[in-house]
């Protein structure tokens, strides 16, 4: 029987740029970074969540194909905050590049999209019950 999600894939193209930037500009953690013969296997995760990213090389690293517009993709990765915009202001002023100058009420809550080096976009969110006038 399936019992849980263990890893989610991120294509980056620098390990060690990208190991940066989710530690220490989105404050995730190390969980493993093992280099065996082959390649480097490294995850990073929220404190306290089960479920890690693998940032895994991949040359061609892109988190959105040329032709999408900022905010019309769903970021490949959800983060759920329960405090958003103090937490878009820490990150924020630890350089974190986003797609739009403050967070967005929307009908499930609030969100605002982050972008790694690659271009990989985060999708940060805050549940919440639909926006009032919706």
């Amino acid at each position: 029987m399936l019992t849980n999600l263990m890893y989610v894939t991120i294509y980056v193209s620098d390990q060690d740029r990208a190991l940066r930037f989710y530690t220490e500009q989105l404050g995730l953690e190390t969980r493993v970074d093992f280099t065996g013969p082959e390649v480097r296997f490294l995850t990073v995760a929220i404190p306290g969540s089960p479920v890690e990213f693998v940032l895994w090389p991949h040359a061609a690293a892109s988190g959105q194909p040329a032709e999408a517009r900022p905010g019309s993709v769903p970021g490949s990765v959800f983060i759920e905050s329960d405090d958003l915009r103090k937490d878009f202001t820490v990150l924020r002023d630890r350089g974190v590049t986003f797609d739009q100058p403050e967070p967005e009420d929307y009908a499930f809550g609030i969100r605002v999209e982050a972008v790694d080096p690659d271009g990989n976009r985060i999708s940060l969110r805050q549940r919440g019950g639909p926006a009032s006038g919706s």
